[in-house]
């Protein structure tokens, strides 16, 4: 390469989308075991907009450690650039995706035209997905992998001294709360890939989105309190979180599971009592775990769902984007 500088976004303070800066910053230098990517798309997540906030919203004991100046994202797809000493599987040219060191926030650097990955958090791109939609995949999609098919690490979860485990899928009933969301549009279709019968919740402007990724069952929680008409439900993806999740106690069956995916559950021993596990993790990056997605998108067994595009020079418009919620799939960068 005979540019030593990209474009990039950059952080210099906590706050509002304004804070976001494109700017000139350094190619990141290549270490053993990993791999340049020049990246072409970008998918965007909560951990974006938390960073960019300084995680205000998250316990002081439980916010990863970052430092200013700071490059958000952790989702890339693009096209392998250089391979460095130590690396198998990928070489210069191919088109890979990938969800960059998380959680490790400080080192994941993706909204930029160029960066490095370890070799291990990469995957081929889906040969039947574009990079905006390969873009869209990793972190959401290895999140509902990771919590319904197969955890892929031995990290524990502070809030919880039971390692997470998903929970047989055939032939149940599984509840997602926030289903039109990243995380959730994809938890609906692997439900439903696992045999299982599907209650989506959501804004009633996505029902048709949603019923057309498999859901038999759609809740529009702005009429109709999904609490309040659901039973008998084996497990509930609550992809919103918070500390209302507990509410979904009353749609479990005994022996069903809650699985929170954002903090809050506080309500572990009304929970023991009715004989329901309450149980979550963090998802982490997996190469491996990616490639078994990518199969699944290839075969059209998985759909993703873009919401909206934006130029990296724009991700304080795709912040603002965020910021006025009711999301339908992912929104996504793309570099020049």
């Amino acid at each position: 390469m005979t540019t030593k500088t990209m474009k990039a976004i950059q952080l210099h303070e906590y706050g509002g989308p304004e804070v976001l800066r494109y700017e000139n910053v350094p190619i990141p230098k290549l270490e053993v075991g990993e791999v340049l990517v020049r990246v072409h798309a970008v998918g965007m997540n909560p951990p974006d907009w938390y960073l960019r906030e300084g995680f205000s919203m998250i316990p002081p004991q439980l916010r990863p450690p970052t430092s200013l100046p700071a490059i958000p994202g952790t989702d890339v797809s693009g096209v392998v650039e250089a391979v460095a000493e130590g690396v198998d599987g990928f070489s210069i040219g191919d088109a890979v995706f990938g969800l960059v060191r998380f959680p490790s926030l400080a080192e994941s650097r993706a909204y930029a035209e160029y960066v490095t990955a370890p070799a291990s958090d990469l995957a081929l791109k889906p040969a039947a997905l574009d990079h905006v939609h390969a873009g869209a995949v990793p972190m959401a999609a290895l999140t509902a992998w990771q919590y319904l098919i197969q955890l892929g690490h031995e990290e524990g979860n502070p809030l919880q001294t039971e390692k997470h485990h998903p929970v047989p899928l055939s032939g149940k009933t599984v509840l997602v709360n926030g289903a039109a969301g990243g995380v959730g549009h994809f938890a609906v279709q692997l439900a439903k890939w696992k045999g299982a019968r599907v209650i989506a919740v959501a804004s009633g402007t996505h029902e048709t989105f949603l019923r057309n990724l498999g859901a038999d069952e759609f809740i529009n929680y702005t009429k109709t309190p999904p609490e309040d008409v659901a039973r008998d439900v084996d497990l509930v993806l609550d992809t919103v979180g918070g500390p209302t999740t507990h509410r979904f106690l009353r749609t479990l069956k005994r022996g069903g599971a809650l699985f929170p995916v954002f903090l809050g559950f506080s309500q572990h021993e009304e929970a023991a009592k009715l004989d329901i596990t309450d149980s979550g993790t963090q998802v982490r990056s997996n190469g491996a775990q990616l490639a078994e997605l990518a199969k699944l998108f290839d075969s059209g067994t998985l759909r993703v769902g873009i919401d909206s595009t934006f130029s990296l020079a724009d991700a304080r418009g795709a912040h603002e984007r965020a910021a006025r919620g009711h999301i339908e799939g992912k929104i996504v960068l793309t570099t020049a």
